[in-house]
């Protein structure tokens, strides 16, 4: 199985382009995880947070409600699955990504 569920805040605008006849919006996600450790004597100590940033892609629809709507700064719940694509750079170093390709999503409030 191959499934994403992230909560997050959007770290830019939609980035929008055609592939073939569909539109897709393209833009980065952070997720945080608040971390604690204990000291010697057991006392709860809070560590920095951990922020993780995802490449998020939406298609079709989804896209067109992103390029109307989701902003640098919204709160979205994204249900997706994971893809790595390669490609080869204008040096021809062979590069990689991966991107949760979104199935469902939710905007949520600030």
């Amino acid at each position: 199985m191959n499934k994403v569920i992230l909560l997050g805040n959007v770290g830019r605008d939609p980035r929008m382009r055609m592939a073939d006849t569909s539109r897709v919006a393209e833009f980065p996600l952070a997720t945080s995880e608040r971390r604690t450790t204990r000291d010697a004597e057991g006392r709860e100590i809070n560590m920095p947070e951990l922020t993780e940033w995802h490449n998020i892609v939406m298609w079709g629809r989804a896209a067109e409600f992103a390029e109307k709507y989701i902003r640098k700064g919204s709160k979205l719940l994204v249900e997706g699955k994971l893809r790595t694509r390669a490609w080869e750079d204008h040096n021809a170093i062979k590069r990689y990504i991966t991107e949760i390709y979104v199935d469902t999503f939710e905007l949520l409030p600030k």
